[in-house]
Parts: structure tokens; C-alpha cells; sequence
């Protein structure tokens, strides 16, 4: 009902059947699905009893529920240790990466740096053309880093495509009139840098941070040729990856000497121990990592 000078009448509001709105939510759920449902089989598989796992009778939902594949993770010396490297690779290399990031990105974002046009295609050309495996391997054996832990922090702790996040994200989002009132108040670029660069760029900070932090979790190939002899610095994906490619062998655990008849409810396991410290992070800089997304999209 709507009241006006000359009556009340009734309003009839039509709605509109929009197939493209139900396609649209059709594609996201599906895509969603696709996504979730395979982590929730793995996790129904590492919660299963074995003998469910070999007949294939476990999908979405535990059968035979049973935590003995997790107990048998923290029993193994080898599996703990190997999940300690990874937090502390992680933590280090994310904390190096975004203090090297911040230090290019910041100047190639002021206009007054001359040559900033040719170095930041230098940086561009990087991401194009790189010097390949080999070549990176014969770097790090000649600079004596092979077996140690800076293999795995040194060599990738720089990414040029999150400079250049970064530097699109300054320059957009930092007014040029506000680093000139700070430059008359007598501020160098130090203290515009900490005091009101990196306070109104958190989203995109958070945003790399976890770029940095997912990166370097999820990554065992570097670690796969660098880390041979010292197999206490073999992170946790490296672990995962022996466990996989052993998937059809009988498998032994190295601390505890016990066999599991099917090395499928370990990898699950693994899978589900090696994700969780990602999944436990990533809620309290959700509402970062969405503006700042937003933010480094827009180009100058």
C-alpha cells in the first residue's frame, strides 16, 4: 500500500525470472563443489578404517571412523620435524619477501626516480624469460647453499609480479599531495614509507603476505633438488611428495616401524595435516586479502 495527496493505491511489484542470475549461481555452486568436495573425500578417506579405504567404499563421509592414521603421524619424528622446517621456511621467507617487495616496489612507484620506466621492464622481463633449472642449480651449488636451509628462503623469496602488485597499489592509492605535505613537515622516504605508505597499503600487504606464505607452503620442487644428503631439512610437501610416489609400494614409517596395509589412508592424512595450517590462517586476513585484491587490479 502507498499512501499519496489524492488516495492510497496498491503497488504491484512484478518479479522478473532472470535465467542468467540462476546460471550465474548455477556455475558458482558447481565451481564451488568442484573445489570442496574433493578435500572432504581426502578427509573422509584419512578418518576411515583401512579396510573401507581398499574396498572403495569411502566418499563423502568417514567410514569406520577411526583416528588412528593421525596418531600414527605424531608418533613419526620424521613427519614432525619436517612440519617445523616448513613453518620456519615459511615464516622467514614470507618476512624477507615482502621486505624486498616493499623496498622495489616503493621506489619505482615515486615519479621523481629517474630510469624507473627501464627498470621496471627489467623486472617484467624477468617474468617472461628465466635461465631455467639447470642454471639455477649449478647457482646454488657454487654459492655452497645446496643442503641447507637458504636454499629454500633465498633463491624465490623475490617475485617481480608482486612488485609490480605492490607498485600499481602505491601509486594508485597513495596521493602524490600527500607525500608533498609530508616532504614540507620535513619527512624523508624512510618516514614516509613506515608512517604513511605501509599504514594505507595493509590490504595489499596482507594480500602478498599470503601470496608469499601459499607459495612457499605448498612448494617441494626446489627443496626436491636442493635438499639431498640432510633429510632433517626436507619440508613437509617434500615428505608428502615421497609419500606419494611410494603410494604403491608397503610403506614403513621411519620412527615407529609401523607398516600400514593401506598407504592411502596416510596420504590423506598427510594432505589433511600438511592444508590445515593454511586453512587456520587464512580467515583472519580474509577482508584484507579481498580489498587488497581489489586495490593492486587497478593499473595506473
Amino acid at each position: 500500500m502507498k499512501t499519496t495527496a489524492l488516495g492510497t493505491y496498491t503497488v504491484r511489484r512484478r518479479s522478473r525470472f532472470d535465467i542468467w542470475d540462476v546460471l550465474i549461481y548455477l556455475t558458482l555452486i558447481a565451481a564451488s563443489l568442484v573445489c570442496l568436495l574433493p578435500f572432504v573425500h581426502v578427509v573422509a578417506k584419512s578418518l576411515s578404517n583401512d579396510a573401507y579405504v581398499i574396498a572403495n567404499k569411502v566418499y563423502l563421509w568417514p567410514a569406520g571412523l577411526t583416528f588412528e592414521a593421525y596418531g600414527k603421524i605424531f608418533a613419526d619424528a620424521s613427519i614432525l620435524r619436517s612440519l617445523y622446517v616448513s613453518i620456519i621456511v615459511t615464516v622467514l621467507f614470507t618476512i624477507l619477501g615482502m621486505i624486498v617487495t616493499i623496498c622495489a616496489a616503493y621506489p619505482l612507484s615515486r615519479k621523481q626516480l629517474k630510469g624507473r620506466t627501464a627498470l621496471t621492464f627489467i623486472f617484467v622481463f624477468t617474468l617472461y624469460f628465466s635461465g631455467g633449472i639447470i642454471p639455477d642449480y649449478m647457482l646454488i651449488n657454487s654459492l655452497g647453499m645446496l643442503d641447507t636451509i637458504w636454499s629454500l628462503i633465498l633463491p624465490l623469496s623475490f617475485s617481480a609480479f608482486n612488485m609490480l602488485i605492490l607498485k600499481t597499489a602505491i601509486s594508485s592509492s597513495i596521493p602524490v599531495s600527500l607525500e608533498e605535505s609530508a616532504r614540507i613537515d620535513g619527512a624523508g622516504h624512510f618516514r614516509i614509507l613506515f608512517s604513511i605508505v605501509l599504514p594505507l597499503c595493509k590490504p595489499i600487504l596482507a594480500t602478498l603476505s599470503l601470496f608469499y606464505a601459499v607459495g612457499r607452503w605448498n612448494a617441494y620442487q626446489d627443496a626436491l633438488f636442493y635438499i639431498k644428503m640432510n633429510t632433517d631439512l626436507r619440508p613437509l610437501q617434500l615428505k608428502l611428495y615421497y609419500l606419494v610416489i611410494q603410494a604403491s609400494e608397503s610403506f614403513q614409517l621411519e620412527a615407529t616401524n609401523v607398516s600400514l596395509s593401506n598407504p592411502e589412508v596416510l596420504k590423506a592424512s598427510v594432505v589433511v595435516f600438511a592444508t590445515l595450517p593454511i586453512i587456520c590462517v587464512y580467515p583472519f586476513i580474509q577482508k584484507y586479502f579481498v580489498q587488497g585484491a581489489m586495490l593492486g587490479a587497478v593499473k595506473e
